[in-house]
């Protein structure tokens, strides 16, 4: 089955991530022995991007949401290692400033949607707006809970301009993240990562856990779905995400556009300049 399939949300359906295993790994045992799969996939995405982005029809959203150490930065990193930088961009949506909070939620978000024939990240996304904000009560639940829709109307409005989106939850067990506090403390060059808020944020894991599987079960539609991604395992979160966004490519038909000049009439100039 392709991963497309495999870790898609089906629209309508009730999620619960408890039944969802973090530490899934397919058929392969070790980044070893995965290691081909992902740099083939990882070549496909290259000439993929560089198709994509000439063929100039589409765009295409890439949100990534988790919990602390679920792994959007190293995501990002595989992912975008993979495209030319300039088809590409990454925005991080940290806590709203002043100007931001005086607009409605979605103000600071829809500059951002790229452009046809690029590829935006979201760090986080307009979806912290019904998760950290109900999770620490940021705003009255009667204020948040309208939000969904008014998401999947976003979304609705940039597909029909033919915007791609596919959005992908990294799904973390609380045993590993916490596994990932500890290297962040015995790495010097993980160290700098390290904030108070990380362990008070654990407190909360519960809660979070309810608000995204509100996000996940209302939120993923047709033409913007859903992806949980097991992430326990770096290697194969990479993997799946890489090859998810391979697939998708793969279904649009790309094709580089035809020239718009008279071809024999280069040829002539060229090989007349090599006769100078």
């Amino acid at each position: 089955m392709k991963y497309i399939n495999r870790f898609k949300v089906a629209p309508g359906s009730k999620v619960k991530l408890k039944e969802i295993d973090p530490g899934f790994k397919d058929q392969h045992d070790n980044h070893k022995q995965a290691s081909e799969e992902i740099d083939e996939d990882r070549k496909k995405l290259r000439k993929l991007q560089e198709l994509f982005y000439a063929d100039g029809r589409y765009s295409l959203l890439i949100c990534l949401q988790g919990m602390d150490t679920a792994g959007k930065d190293g995501t990002i990193d595989h992912i975008l290692g993979a495209m030319n930088p300039q088809g590409c961009s990454v925005v991080g949506f940290k806590q709203p400033t002043l100007q931001e909070l005086s607009h409605d939620f979605l103000w600071r978000i829809h500059p951002h949607a790229p452009a046809r024939g690029k590829v935006a990240i979201f760090n986080r996304s307009h979806y912290e707006d019904v998760l950290v904000v109900r999770v620490h009560d940021l705003v009255p639940k009667a204020v948040w809970s309208l939000r969904y829709d008014r998401i999947n109307d976003f979304e609705k409005g940039l597909v029909e301009e033919n915007t791609r989106i596919l959005k992908f939850y990294l799904h973390l067990s609380k045993k590993e993240q916490l596994s990932r506090f500890k290297e962040r403390l015995d790495l010097p060059a993980k160290q700098w990562k390290i904030s108070e808020a990380d362990y008070k944020e654990r407190e909360f894991w519960s809660d979070y856990i309810a608000a995204y599987e509100n996000v996940l079960s209302r939120c993923s539609t047709h033409d913007a779905p859903w992806f949980i991604i097991p992430s326990d395992h770096k290697w194969f979160r990479n993997l799946a995400i890489a090859r998810i966004v391979v697939e998708h490519l793969e279904e649009l038909d790309l094709k580089f556009p035809k020239p718009s000049v008279d071809l024999e009439h280069i040829r002539r100039e060229y090989h007349a300049s090599k006769k100078n």
